[in-house]
Parts: structure tokens; C-alpha cells; sequence
């Protein structure tokens, strides 16, 4: 347990000071979500492995822990120091071309949990991840004061009527643009994860050969493969059996074209089960374990044995 509070002291010290947040371009937004932000990283303690990220890597993403969109290059424990990616470009000069596993967690929507979830997968397979933050904007304060963390099934399509509040504060504060340059952001209310998810999965690029999500990063994932479903063009040079997707900790329906799905989820998870798709079997159920992952606590659900188990039972492979 003294990991994860290591970490969690270690971010949460390096968070921005009030006078960094009123020297930012966007003073008001910074100073609003703050406190959001921090909280999300407590709960990211709670639901994630973040012992596994070193004191330097959670310093670095410190400044980062709501930053929307944000990619992730996560190699496996000992491997070296992840990297930080703003847009699709960053992620390809990083050496994205190379990476075949694309994580997105949910749950506290931070980019110390997102970290944690993708070093689970990358000791799983020795290989690095990429992982995408779920992020939290101005569109996320009113379903976040409803409890949106929880009850993401529902409140997130109310999230959406709201993501033009976190366009209208790039397009008047930011020069550079957050979204991906091969976003279809002309979609309208698609929130920036999606949009990321979206970009890396239709750009040629990149070949990823697994996806997968915890809890809320399942429902972004299903959202951006329904989105590409109205761009058939796009869509159509996706094979359905290009990669697999692994679904922990909710069952989210996906797209009939994408055949290769293993949904994962703990016999107590109760709060994966309420925000499930009615009617998706779990095909992998784990033994009294709950919805978190940190292995800290007990009852976790343990992803990286979960992926060993999955190369093994599955011939789940990269």
C-alpha cells in the first residue's frame, strides 16, 4: 500500500501552483477543474495500480492528470520512462508506428490511472502501450458533480451536449490545436478521447493488434468505433478481425464487424455489472474480484495476469 501512496503524494506535489494557473493561457478553466483533478487522482489510486508508476513518471504527468486526449507511450516496468504525447503527430515521431496495443482507462479519467492500466498491459506482454487519457474538460463538470465517474453508462451521452464548452476554450485560448489532425472532428459532439481513439485506430500508420479498456475506457473505445461506422470509408479499411478487443470491468457493446471480443470482469463487480450492456456474456468471469486493479488492495481484479491468462487460454497475441 506505501507504493500507491507514494505515487499518489508524488503527483498530487507536483500538481500545478496557483501561480502556474493563473500564468496559463486558460486561468479560469485551470482554476475550475483543479479541484476535480485531484480528486480524479485519488480515485485513480483507488482503482488502479499506480504503485507500478515510478516517482519521476508520476511527477511527469502531474500537470497532466485531466489533459483529454492525451497519448501515453508506456513501456513494461524497468523498461525506461514513458513519454507524454500531445497529438497524433507527437505519438508517430515517438515512435508510434511500432506500437501495437492501444489501453484506455476509466474510472477517475487521469493520466496517473491510464498509466497505471497500460504498465499492467505492458508487463502482461513485454512490449510497450499506448494509452489514451479519458480525460476531464469543462464538458465533464456537470455530469462529474452528478456522480459521471459512477454512472458513466448514462451520464456520459449528457457529457456530450456539453464538449463544445471545451472547443470554445481551445479555439479562444490555445493556438495549437489539441484535436488530431486526422480526427473527423466535423462529427460534431464527440468528446476529445473518442476523437483520439478514433484517430489512432484509422490512421495507416499504425497497426495495433489489441484494444482494450477498464470500466469507462470501454465505453470510449465502443463510442469511437460506432463513430468510424459513419465515416464507411474510413471504417471499411479497418478489417473486423484486425485486432482484438478486451473489455475489464464492464461489458460495453461494440460493433457487429469486430468479432475477435473477450469481455473480462470480476464474479463482486456489481458497479461493472450496472454499467454493462444488458445481454453481453462475460466470457472470462474472475473469482471474488471486484472493480479495481490495484494490487495493493484486495479483491483487485489483476490485469496483467488476466492478459497471460488470455495468451495462453485465447492465443491472444500482439
Amino acid at each position: 500500500m506505501l507504493s500507491t501512496q507514494r505515487s499518489l503524494a508524488t503527483a498530487q506535489l507536483g500538481r500545478n501552483s496557483l501561480q502556474k494557473i493563473f500564468e496559463s493561457r486558460t486561468p479560469l478553466r485551470e482554476a475550475a477543474l483543479e479541484s476535480f483533478r485531484r480528486r480524479n487522482a485519488v480515485l485513480d489510486a483507488i482503482f488502479y495500480d499506480i504503485g507500478k508508476v515510478t516517482h519521476e513518471e508520476a511527477r511527469e504527468t502531474a500537470p497532466w492528470l485531466a489533459r483529454e486526449g492525451t497519448i501515453l507511450i508506456v513501456p513494461p516496468s524497468g523498461a525506461g520512462p514513458l513519454q507524454l504525447c500531445n497529438t497524433v503527430e507527437d505519438f508517430a515521431t515517438a515512435g508510434g508506428a511500432d506500437v501495437r496495443i492501444l489501453a484506455v482507462a476509466g474510472v477517475g479519467s487521469s493520466a496517473l490511472g491510464a498509466a497505471a492500466f497500460a504498465r499492467n498491459v505492458a508487463d502482461a506482454f513485454k512490449v510497450v502501450v499506448a494509452a489514451v487519457v479519458s480525460g476531464y474538460g469543462l464538458a465533464d463538470l456537470l455530469t462529474e458533480a452528478l456522480g459521471g465517474w459512477f454512472w458513466f453508462g448514462t451520464l456520459n451521452r449528457l457529457r456530450h451536449q456539453f464538449e463544445g464548452l471545451d472547443d470554445m476554450s481551445r479555439a479562444l485560448n490555445r493556438p495549437e490545436t489539441l484535436s488530431p489532425p486526422t480526427s473527423p472532428v466535423e462529427l460534431g459532439r464527440v468528446s476529445l478521447d473518442t476523437r483520439m481513439v478514433m484517430a489512432l485506430l484509422s490512421d495507416k500508420r499504425f497497426s495495433f493488434s489489441l484494444v482494450t479498456g477498464h470500466s469507462k475506457g470501454n465505453l470510449v473505445i465502443s463510442e469511437a468505433l460506432y463513430e468510424l461506422k459513419k465515416l464507411p470509408a474510413i471504417e471499411q479499411a479497418i478489417p473486423g478481425d484486425k485486432f482484438w478487443i478486451v473489455t475489464l470491468s464492464a461489458a460495453v457493446a461494440m460493433p457487429p464487424r469486430y468479432r475477435k471480443i473477450i469481455d473480462v470482469m470480476g464474479t463482486i463487480d456489481g458497479f461493472g455489472a450496472l454499467n454493462s450492456t444488458p445481454g453481453i456474456p462475460i466470457e472470462k468471469p474472475y473469482p471474488l474480484r471486484w472493480h479495481h486493479t490495484n494490487t495493493d488492495l484486495p479483491f483487485h481484479l489483476p490485469v496483467t495476469k488476466v492478459f497471460e491468462e488470455l495468451r495462453a487460454e485465447r492465443n491472444v497475441t500482439i
